[in-house]
């Protein structure tokens, strides 16, 4: 091989050696004085979702995590540790639209003592709630708050009897779940309502819906205590007339004035004495 060959090849061979030296020397240069900062955050403790929780689904341990979220990314309404959505009864948190899996648990997305509180999740299993029209009358004169109990009376024209009427119970013993768009059973100041919504079976949510459209209802509230049973359910013009005859004495007086003189008469049969 000729030597301008060699010369050549040596020279470039040389060349590269020397660039690569120069890049790793670059590379390491920039490594050392943190070309690519690290930024160092705080984080804090969030309760997330482990998996996908379905609406209406209680938020049971098994279904919740911890995890750091950057302190100042952290949503508003969320909780620090599961201890927090612990709870029992009624008072199970359950979720109130689907969440997904790492979804941060927000006060607003779940029902129960630290979640939101709404009407849908206290009614009973199988149970309506239904509002019907209020006033200072059927309503009891305000006296209906939510938690008493009391008795849906309907007050329409008798069948086949337009002058006369009847007085039907249709639903008794029923709970008062809200009092206009107040349900906290809390309260203890009567209020005049507009509505009154109670928690009826899907039989009774029909027959109140259809009573308001057909006459008058009414509450009869009950005592806290009281839990029996309406022995009577249907209240007619008839059963008014049912009064005990009033007893007359068999004597009785009459007094007669003249002037200033009084006279006193006993009177017995119809005959003065």
């Amino acid at each position: 091989m000729p030597i301008r060959n060699i010369a050549t090849l040596a020279i470039a061979i040389f060349l590269g050696l020397l660039s690569v030296v120069l890049v790793r020397s670059y590379l390491n240069t920039t490594a050392r004085s943190g070309g690519a900062p690290v930024v160092a955050f705080d984080t804090t403790p969030v309760v997330v979702a482990a998996q996908t929780v379905a609406r209406g689904e209680v938020l049971q341990p098994g279904l919740l995590k911890v995890v750091d979220f950057p302190k100042n990314s952290v949503p508003a309404g969320t909780f620090r540790g599961i201890s927090q959505l612990a709870g029992s009864g009624t008072d199970q948190p359950m979720a109130l639209h689907a969440i997904v899996a790492n979804e941060p648990i927000l006060s607003d997305a779940i029902s129960g003592a630290n979640g939101k509180h709404t009407l849908a999740v206290a009614i009973g299993d199988g149970m309506r709630a239904v509002s019907l029209r209020s006033n200072d009358v059927a309503g009891v004169g305000g006296f209906v708050l939510p938690g008493d109990r009391v008795d849906v009376m309907l007050t329409r024209a008798a069948a086949n009897q337009p002058n006369d009427a009847v007085t039907q119970v249709l639903a008794e013993n029923v709970l008062v779940l809200g009092v206009d768009q107040s349900s906290n059973d809390a309260a203890n100041t009567p209020v005049v309502a507009r509505s009154i919504t109670v928690e009826v079976t899907p039989s009774q949510a029909q027959t109140i819906s259809l009573g308001e459209t057909v006459g008058s209802l009414s509450l009869a509230l009950r005592h806290t205590a009281d839990g029996a049973a309406l022995t009577r359910h249907t209240t007619t013009v008839a059963d008014l007339n049912t009064s005990a005859p009033v007893k007359r004495s068999a004597q009785s007086e009459l007094r007669v004035t003249r002037g200033v003189e009084s006279s006193v008469y006993r009177v017995s049969g119809g005959a003065a004495k």
